[in-house]
């Protein structure tokens, strides 16, 4: 009954897809084809869920072992899937679904300081021994920026730094404010190679130490990274920089982020944010990536961050539209992951990995495949600060 349930609800779906699906009472409602993966399910408790939360559903699944997959991999079977979101999208149940999850987010989506602090505490505090298995060397946790194809991982997080230090219009000793420095890499950059005296902050325990002890290795910087939220900061800055923290302030607190930099910007200063977000209309989360990931995150619509921005002083400059280099990003990282697995497993266990292969796989088809993209918005209080035209960001800064 529920197989043919399955089949009204996605019958156009189910039609396109090319990947062989197996029932739980072992009924084909996709027959194996020849060089299609093949995904058996052995609960009935993920098909119920999946017109509701596919990914939840899938994910559960996959980390479980409720869902089995042959002549394939993970990335074979979701990429099939994403190839034919278009036709459930067009479902009521997804339609309704998808009402009553933009619902539950706006109830749900206020970020006070300890639920901040919490919710950076759960993702980002597993251990700097794990990051390392797949991050880069300098452990950047963001979209790298991939001029050529041939470019490798560390390349492409060395040209977002530079990127972002153009954008900044940095001169030597002006001061910076790196709101959520993550393990320390950019702040320590703009210190070393441009001149700039930096302060970094974060509510991650575990990045705040692994930042604190290089800035020590490399105690002639003028850089320093301390533990604050950045509600709590009260000093001026001429810079202000913030790469992959705007996705976990929540979309009640864009506001209260946007006057924070205009308090603390200085009138002839610059600021450059960079986040993750959405093309089009979305609920801003995702239940699997919510529960399992990045509890409290909202990726936000261009829309949403340009009406608190029009709030203060601060006047958008320029705004740029990253597409697919947060999908080359996310496939470095996961193959780096998948060759570094079994340190992981030793590390957490097999359903841990599981999530993590699950949540890497479906992030890089979801920029390749999806309506996410990154914005680097740039912003500053006064005219003549910044450069009338782009071509500073493409020539060779010496």
């Amino acid at each position: 009954m529920l197989g043919k349930w399955l089949r009204w609800q996605c019958n156009d779906a189910i039609q396109a897809i090319k990947c062989g699906i197996i029932l739980p009472d072992g009924s084909c409602i996709k027959p194996p084809e020849h060089s299609y993966p093949v995904v058996t399910f052995s609960s009935w408790k993920t098909i119920i869920k999946l017109p509701f939360q596919p990914s939840l559903a899938l994910g559960e699944a996959y980390a479980n072992g409720t869902m089995t997959i042959e002549n394939g991999d993970l990335y074979d079977v979701l990429k099939a899937m994403m190839d034919v979101q278009d036709y459930m999208d067009t479902s009521m149940l997804h339609q309704l679904a998808s009402l009553a999850r933009h619902a539950f987010l706006f109830r749900k989506d206020g970020r006070k300081k300890a639920q901040s602090a919490h919710n950076i505490h759960v993702h980002y505090d597993l251990g700097n021994d794990f990051y390392t298995l797949f991050l880069d060397k300098d452990l950047q946790y963001s979209c790298g920026y991939f001029t050529k194809p041939e470019m490798g991982l560390d390349s492409g997080q060395n040209a977002k730094k530079a990127h972002i230090a153009k954008k900044l219009c940095l001169t030597r000793h002006q001061s910076v404010l790196d709101i959520g420095c993550g393990w320390g890499g950019l702040g320590l950059t703009l210190a070393r190679d441009y001149g700039a005296s930096v302060t970094g902050i974060t509510l991650s325990q575990e990045q705040l130490r692994i930042a604190q002890d290089r800035a020590l290795a490399e105690s002639s910087l003028p850089v320093q990274f301390v533990y604050r939220d950045f509600r709590d900061e009260n000093h001026l800055y001429d810079r202000i920089v913030s790469v992959g923290m705007f996705e976990h302030v929540g979309r009640k607190q864009f506001p209260i982020y946007f006057r924070a930099i205009d308090r603390l910007l200085k009138d002839d200063g610059v600021a450059v944010i960079h986040t993750i977000g959405s093309t089009m209309a979305s609920p801003g989360s995702d239940a699997f990536i919510s529960k399992y990931i990045f509890p409290g995150g909202y990726i936000p619509k261009l829309s949403e961050i340009m009406t608190s921005i029009e709030q203060t002083q601060l006047s958008v400059t320029d705004v740029e539209v990253w597409h697919d280099h947060y999908a080359t990003t996310l496939r470095h990282w996961r193959k780096r992951f998948m060759n570094k697995r079994d340190e992981a497993l030793a590390m957490f266990d097999e359903r841990f990995c599981r999530l993590w292969e699950f949540y890497l796989t479906g992030c890089e088809l979801a920029f390749s495949h999806d309506k996410l993209v990154v914005y680097q918005i740039q912003m500053a209080k006064s005219k003549g600060i910044v450069p009338v035209t782009r071509d500073y960001l493409y020539q060779d800064r010496r």
